[in-house]
Formats: C-alpha cells, sequence, structure tokens
C-alpha cells in the first residue's frame, strides 16, 4: 500500500467519519481527500509534475495536512521544514532538496520573505501582506489529474537535525512511511476508535510517520494543536477526549510544574502516554506516573534514518528498567548491538545499536558516501552506543562520535553529563573530548549554570570524585552562557570542537 492509497481507502471506508480536528473545526476523511485532490490540481496547474518536491514550513494545522496529501496526490514528494529555523537555514534544505514550491505558516512570512531562493512561496491557512493564499487558491482550483503512484515512488525527504554539520535529506519511499506508520500502531495497539493528540510539531519524523500516520492507517481521529502549550495541552485531552498522545518528555514534565490546578483536569479518556527522544529516570518516571494517575506509558526509541522505527519500553518496565529503551526491535524491525570487533555485545558490555527495518530509508539524497558509510551488510549504523543489561535490555551511554579515549580509557560523554546535571548548581551540560598531548584526548566539560549559582573547577571536581571513575572527571572546564542546540534541542557538540580549536 502506498500514502494515496491509503487516503482513498479511508475516503471510502470512513466516509464522513472526523478525520481531523483543528481550533474547533472538523474534517472528514471525504472531504480531507477531496481538499487533497483540489491541491493536487492546484499543484498540477502550476506545472508541478510527478517526482518534483514541495517544502512545507508549517505549524500543526489542517493546511499542513491537506498540502501534504495534495503533493502525494499529485505524485511529489514532500520536505517538512522545521519552522522554527532561520533563513538561511531554509535556503539550504530547499537548494539541497529541489523543492519548486514552498507552502509556509502565514506567522512565519517574516523569514521567508528573507528567502531568495527561486520557488513559489505561498502561505498556508493566512494571506500576509506580499504573499498568495493557498487557501484562495485552493477555492479556484482546477480540476485534478490522477497520477499514478508506486510503493517504491519517494513520498518524504526528512532532514536530519545536523548536530554533526548540515543536515542530511533521509529519502522514504511510501512503502517506508506506511511502515512506519503499522509499526507505531502495533506498538500501542492503534484502532479506528482511538483519538490521537498531535500537539508535537507534526514536521518531526516520529509525530509525522510514526503516529499521524499510524492513525490514518486504522481510521482514527487525530486532534491538531498548533503548537504545543502545557495549558492547551492539558485542555485539548479533557475538552477532546483524547485516548493516545505522543510527546518529548519535557512535555510531560511542563505541565505538572507550570499549571497550578493540574489535578483538577479529567485526563483519564487517554490509554496511551508515548514519550520519546530520550528516557525518563526512575524518580521522573514515578513521579509522572503518580501525577497523571496512570501507568499506560510507553517509551519509543528510533531514528529519522530508520523511519523512525526502533525499540519501545513497555508500561510495566517503566520503573524496574527506567532509562532502558527496551530489549527489542518492534515488529517489522530487527536489531543488534554490535561491538567494535564486529561481535555482538554480550551483558555488561558495550556496541552500537544496529538496525533493520521495512520503514528504513532508502538513502541519503545526493549523498551516496554518506549512505554507505551509513550500512554494513544492510544494517543501519544508527550511531548509539548501548550497554546491554543481564536481561538484553539496552540503554543508551552516547553516539559514537562523542565518545571519547583518554589514556587508553573509553569515557561516554553522556553519562559524565548524567552527573554533571545532578550538580545543584548546574542547568545544563555538554562534554566532548579535546586533543591532549599525553592522553590522545582528555575530557572536557562546557557547563551553564542555574540562576544565580557560582562553580568552579574545583568545586565540580569534588562533587564527581565519588560519583564517577578519576579518569572520566573533566580536566578542561568551561562555565558558558548558553550550549549551541539545533532547533529540536540537541546540543551541536560539533560546535564546541570548533570554538574550542
Amino acid at each position: 500500500m502506498n500514502l494515496v492509497q491509503m487516503l482513498d481507502m479511508n475516503a471510502r471506508k470512513f466516509g464522513t467519519k472526523e478525520c481531523l480536528r483543528y481550533s474547533g473545526r472538523g474534517l472528514s476523511f471525504r472531504e480531507l481527500k477531496q481538499h487533497a485532490e483540489k491541491a493536487g490540481g492546484l499543484f498540477q496547474s502550476w506545472g508541478l509534475v510527478k517526482g518534483d518536491k514541495v517544502a512545507l514550513m508549517s505549524q500543526n494545522t489542517l493546511g499542513f495536512v491537506v498540502a501534504l496529501f495534495g503533493t502525494l496526490k499529485a505524485g511529489a514528494t514532500v520536505v517538512p521544514i522545521n519552522h522554527k529555523l532561520v533563513g538561511p537555514e531554509v535556503e539550504y534544505i530547499l537548494e539541497h532538496s529541489d523543492s519548486r514550491i514552498l507552502l509556509f505558516d502565514g506567522s512565519l512570512a517574516s523569514v521567508v520573505a528573507k528567502i531568495s531562493t527561486p520557488v513559489r512561496k505561498m502561505a498556508l491557512d493566512s494571506q500576509p501582506e506580499g504573499f498568495e493564499s493557498f487557501d484562495l487558491q485552493l477555492e479556484q482550483a482546477p480540476g485534478f489529474r490522477a497520477v499514478e503512484v508506486s510503493d517504491d515512488d519517494i513520498a518524504e525527504i526528512l532532514y536530519t537535525s545536523g548536530t554533526t554539520g548540515k543536515p542530511k535529506g533521509c529519502l522514504h519511499s511510501h512503502r517506508n512511511v506506511v511502515m512506519a506508520g503499522i509499526a507505531g500502531a502495533m506498538a500501542v495497539k492503534l484502532d479506528a476508535r482511538d483519538r490521537l493528540l498531535m500537539a508535537m510539531p507534526i514536521w518531526h519524523s516520529s509525530p509525522l510517520n510514526n503516529w499521524f500516520m499510524g492513525i490514518q492507517y486504522v481510521g482514527g481521529t487525530t486532534i491538531l494543536i498548533r503548537e504545543y502549550h502545557p495549558l492547551h495541552f492539558l485542555q485539548a485531552v479533557q475538552e477532546e477526549r483524547c485516548t493516545v498522545y505522543f510527546g518529548a518528555p519535557i512535555s510531560y514534565i511542563l505541565p505538572i510544574q507550570m499549571i497550578p490546578n493540574f489535578q483538577q483536569f479529567d485526563l483519564g479518556s487517554v490509554r496511551s502516554w508515548i514519550y520519546g527522544g530520550g528516557p525518563m529516570a526512575k524518580d521522573t518516571a514515578r513521579m509522572v506516573m503518580e501525577k497523571y494517575r496512570a501507568e499506560n506509558f510507553y517509551q519509543v526509541y528510533g531514528m529519522t534514518e530508520a523511519g523512525p522505527t526502533g525499540t519501545v519500553l513497555m508500561p510495566d518496565e517503566q520503573v524496574l528498567k527506567a532509562g532502558s529503551i527496551g530489549n527489542k526491535a518492534l515488529p517489522g524491525a530487527d536489531l543488534i548491538v554490535m561491538k567494535i570487533d564486529g561481535t555482538e555485545a554480550a551483558p555488561g558490555e558495550v556496541g552500537e545499536i544496529w538496525l533493520k527495518a521495512d520503514s528504513m530509508m532508502q538513502g541519503y539524497f545526493k549523498d551516496e558516501t554518506a549512505t554507505v558509510e551509513a550500512f554494513s551488510s544492510g544494517w543501519y549504523k544508527t550511531g548509539d552506543m548501548a550497554r546491554v543489561d543481564e536481561d538484553g535490555y539496552m540503554y543508551i551511554v552516547d553516539r559514537i562520535k562523542d565518545m571519547i579515549v583518554t589514556g587508553g580509557e573509553n569515557v561516554y560523554s553522556k553519562e559524565v553529563e548524567d552527573v554533571i546535571i545532578s550538580c545543584p548548581q548546574v542547568m545544563e551540560a555538554a562534554v566532548i573530548g579535546v586533543p591532549n598531548p599525553e592522553w590522545g584526548e582528555t575530557v572536557a566539560a562546557f557547563v551553564v549554570l542555574a540562576r544565580g549559582h557560582q562553580l568552579n573547577s574545583e568545586m565540580l571536581k569534588t562533587f564527581l570524585a565519588d560519583k564517577i571513575a578519576k579518569y572520566k572527571i573533566p580536566r578542561v572546564f568551561h562555565v558558558v552562557e548558553s550550549l549551541p542546540h539545533t532547533p529540536s534541542g540537541k546540543v551541536m557538540k560539533y560546535q564546541l570542537r570548533q570554538e574550542y580549536k
């Protein structure tokens, strides 16, 4: 099956059933197909042909979904763009992807106005000054001419976060995306009665492919919130009787911290609380389950290249195996933890996670070298280093490129960062290896202090002395005002390395 067939099938099967809700407005499965075909006809009238690229830069709106399916209906490829990027970053993706059209949220007009890339620019859901309106054009769209779409056609180019340099474009076929949706649906047993709350950015790989496409596959309903806010999140769950939610761990913690009457909200309709992007510590998991008065939490692990598809930590494992990503791959995927010597890691050992999945990308766009380097005998080398426990559960310890070798000893930066962050004076920390003529590398820490606190290298060494081995304690220490982040929140350690030089 491909995504166009899925849309058509749903329109036949579910007809007037509500497919989407946004700001009190509903759209049925049949209406979504009709709107998508109008959009496809509009794109065709602009000269768009099969294989062309359409970039979408928007918050969670009906316009984004209509434009997405309209692009696919026309046989073209969708290029979702992070709506938090600035002009040069957007220009790089537009040019690298060969996008012909940019459809953007009207609130981003000031960013788009500075973009010189020669693409047709049109505003979704509004008409800012100086730009055409997609909604107005849609009303006058010419008839749509059906295009034959294959399961192997490229549906998406998803750009990575760019933690090691320029972002890479992951090519995903229709089949890849459908399988990512099926993996998500199977992980938490989605069905047509479910109501998914989409509060995380829909252009992100997991919200888009695992959860939105997963709920589409089974014929459920998606509730769109334009942008996550702790109060709006709680209100939507209560008012829309949502049954499924996916978000980063912080999206669960912020409502507890920021909303005084948190306990008064009725969140009992949710049967699956899903989180990803990082684990929860044991105490945090206990606290969140207590506050949400629920034990039905799932942690998912994956990466953009894999669709994403990876592993899941089930509800009964949240406290018992807190910090783990689980012990096996999801249906449609396979996983091994491979040591540097080419053998699988045994309990107590550390290795790199390798994945195979039906949702795995076809490769990196315009980068055959990186594609070849990313795979070994059909396995995708994730770059994530994991320790395996006696029950086969995996715990991420570092990115392979961030591992530090000092005096012949391996130091996992994440392990050191986790301990530094437990220091009361520290708000955020990043650890890298820096060249050392005697030791090869030495451990360096960049620390953002909590407001009103002070910390020097001797104080930090004293704090760490009984918590980690001496060779892991940073010998280089820098207090900084902030750390460089990607728009999705990951620390760009390559910039720290460049600045240190």
